[in-house]
């Protein structure tokens, strides 16, 4: 077994640095710094907690450049989408900043009593498993709401961002947070079974594979404890026959190829009424086409590398045996190590592996739906329900479709994103529980009915 972690550059293969596993040793002195930095951050008003959360926003807008830097060298994200990353970041902790105060106060509700009220108490150490492709967004959307409800926090980072985990765990403790209220364990798979099933974790958030999600659930739900998961997901683009290409091609271009398209709520299956759809089909290739690919160090790019060779040789497999299954390579197609060319395939079916499947890359199948009916129900014919997002001018027909769609969110005229003011997650294969907003700080609490009486 290897006991150490190699991160590497994805677009030049440079070797960054070498970090050391933790022993078991030393991950139970992290678990009990977590238990002790818990007895005394759970008696914090909430208004000292978002004191630091003002330091958090601060060093985070102070230093993105140098966060953003980390993160691109690590898993090759083009520089300007890691900017922004950091930038709303920052704006997730101004968001709780403000209400924090008001989602945790106790919540009086008239009863017989004397007096009764559901108080918010928090839970612990929770500990956070977390993927490389929003390696600061994903941790701080777990972070920046469970700290605020009083609990402490470990992350088990994606190895290949080991130093971005690092450096997460260094701004919080320049912010002020106290020794042990969130720490980054260094461990491999074998160890994070051990840690879930301590006692002094109280509950586990993963965001990963629908594998690592499964897993995870089944250590926690054996030793009763709560889980969040959001896993993958394949969402569809909805493209009604009256919808206005001009205005938003830009935005259905960015909802699949943001990030190298490397991102679980991405457009993955466009779904455009017969009557529309050469003119998207035209008009989508031209804009892909269009995109700028290169070192994602340079402010330009806007296609990166994937973060990992195999990972773009796995996107290669379900595009190849979607050919041979009939599928049509309309534009793309072309690999050099972990560089995926954006692609458009056409002539999808619902047997193949760019219709069934997640595709974590660069690649969007294009299917042609007979009408606008036929079209949500190819969108909804998947094992995944993170998000779909429909595109057209007639407002009506959109909204009636909303108990149709079975998924965790709705976008209209819009890409699925995730915004601090909106709870996230998802349905079906893409998991259960949500993050963001009221419901995401209160998935981590106790919540608590007190009754009085005289």
């Amino acid at each position: 077994m290897k006991n150490s972690i190699i991160t590497s550059n994805p677009y030049n293969q440079k070797e960054l640095k070498t970090y050391n596993y933790h022993t078991d040793n030393e991950v139970e002195i992290i678990l009990n710094n977590a238990q002790n930095a818990f007895e005394d951050w759970k008696e914090k008003e909430i208004k000292d907690r978002t004191k630091l959360l003002k330091n958090l926003a601060n060093l985070l807008e102070d230093k993105k450049e140098t966060y953003a830097k980390l993160m691109t060298e690590e898993m090759g994200k083009p520089i300007s989408q890691s900017i922004a990353e950091i930038e709303k970041c920052a704006w997730l902790c101004d968001f709780y900043i403000t209400n924090a105060e008001d989602f945790l106060s106790d919540n009086i509700i008239e009863t017989d009593a004397h007096e009764s009220f559901i108080s918010y108490d928090p839970l612990g150490t929770i500990l956070a498993v977390m993927p490389w492709n929003y390696p600061f967004w994903q941790v701080m959307r777990f972070a920046v709401p469970s700290l605020t409800a009083g609990n402490v926090g470990l992350l088990k980072h994606a190895s290949n961002v080991t130093g971005t985990a690092l450096a997460i765990q260094d701004v919080f403790e320049e912010a002020g947070y106290p020794k042990g209220c969130f720490q980054t364990l260094l461990v491999n798979h074998d160890q994070i079974e051990t840690i879930v099933e301590n006692d002094i974790v109280k509950a586990v958030t993963l965001t990963g594979s629908e594998a690592a999600g499964r897993s995870i659930a089944a250590i926690a739900g054996k030793n009763l404890k709560k889980t969040v998961l959001e896993l993958g997901g394949n969402n569809a683009c909805v493209v009604f026959d009256d919808a206005n290409l001009d205005k938003y091609m830009d935005t259905m271009v960015k909802a699949r190829m943001q990030n190298t398209g490397q991102s679980c709520i991405a457009a993955k299956r466009f779904i455009v009424s017969e009557k529309i759809y050469d003119q998207f089909l035209n008009s989508f290739t031209k804009e892909v086409s269009k995109l700028t690919s290169g070192n994602p160090e340079d402010d330009n790019t806007f296609i990166g590398v994937m973060a990992r060779e195999d990972l773009a040789e796995e996107l290669e497999k379900q595009v190849n045996d979607s050919v041979k299954l009939g599928a049509k390579v309309t534009l793309g197609n072309k690999r050099y190590k972990a560089y995926y060319e954006p692609t458009i395939i056409t002539e999808v079916t619902e047997d193949m592996p760019v219709f069934k499947e997640e595709t974590f890359g660069p690649v969007a199948a294009v299917i042609k739906a007979k009408d606008n009916n036929h079209a949500i129900q190819l969108a909804t014919n998947s094992r995944f329900g993170l998000g779909t997002m429909i595109f057209t001018e007639n407002l009506d027909e959109a909204y009636n479709q909303i108990a149709n769609i079975p998924d965790g969110a709705l976008f209209i005229n819009d890409m699925v994103k995730s915004d601090p003011r909106l709870p996230f997650g998802g349905t079906k294969a893409s998991g259960y529980g949500r993050e963001l907003s009221k419901e995401g700080i209160l998935e981590f609490v106790n919540i608590k009915t007190v009754y009085i009486n005289q």
